[in-house]
């Protein structure tokens, strides 16, 4: 009598393809700005001035997108010695927002090359 052994390990099942996000051939190519400072009302007027510097090319505008606030806390002791129990805390506050520019032209991209913003505003740009 022959007997047969079954094989009793189980297989991890297979992990299905991320799902990219295809480029849709009407879909028009554009800028993506994100823009990040500690100050809300100094990253206001920077996007204020960065739409109206597109808006007057006559550029389609998606935005401001208020991302979420990064919130960066320190605790640091007061004294050096006796007092172990006795900390302040500190936090950064990073404020984020994103806007897109949907078909810029070269006049709009020019002109956002040329803009003078504030310090301590940070910008990354994107074509997309």
């Amino acid at each position: 009598m022959a007997t047969t052994t079954k094989d009793t390990t189980k297989k991890a099942p297979a992990k299905a393809p991320r799902a990219r996000k295809a480029k849709v051939a009407g879909e028009a190519p554009h800028l993506r700005i994100r823009v990040r400072a500690y100050e809300h009302k100094i990253l206001d007027a920077s996007l204020k001035q960065i739409m109206d510097t597109a808006a007057r090319y006559d550029a389609e505008i998606h935005g401001p997108v208020p991302l979420p606030t990064e919130i960066k806390k320190y605790t640091v002791n007061r004294s050096s010695f006796i007092d172990k129990n006795s900390r302040e805390q500190f936090e950064m506050r990073v404020h984020k927002r994103l806007i897109d520019i949907i078909n810029p032209n070269p006049k709009v991209i020019e002109a956002l090359t040329n803009l003078s913003l504030p310090s301590g505003v940070n910008i990354d740009v994107k074509m997309m």
